[in-house]
């Protein structure tokens, strides 16, 4: 199954980079395709337990899915997260 997510905090390139490679280390997710201008992120997946899973990493890593609370310490996570992805990139 196919899903596309809305996302916040997503703001460039090692953001996108950091959540491709968090996602994509996932069992039963794969094709990990995010999109800084619309702040989303898409992916396939295999079962609804690999779903969840996947929220709880994008939350975890400081990129809730848009509804759900973006605490100071969420925003801060998603700093470190995308100077992660720029020294990986």
């Amino acid at each position: 199954m196919n899903i596309t997510l809305e996302i916040q905090n997503l703001k460039c390139g090692g953001c996108s980079n950091t959540i491709t490679n968090k996602l994509s280390d996932l069992e039963n997710i794969s094709d990990v395709i995010t999109n800084n201008e619309e702040h989303t992120v898409s992916f396939s997946y295999e079962n609804e337990k690999a779903l969840l899973k996947a929220k709880q990493v994008l939350h975890k890593i400081g990129y809730p899915i848009v509804g759900e609370k973006n605490a100071l310490t969420t925003k801060a996570k998603s700093f470190v997260s995308c100077a992660i992805g720029r020294m990986n990139s």
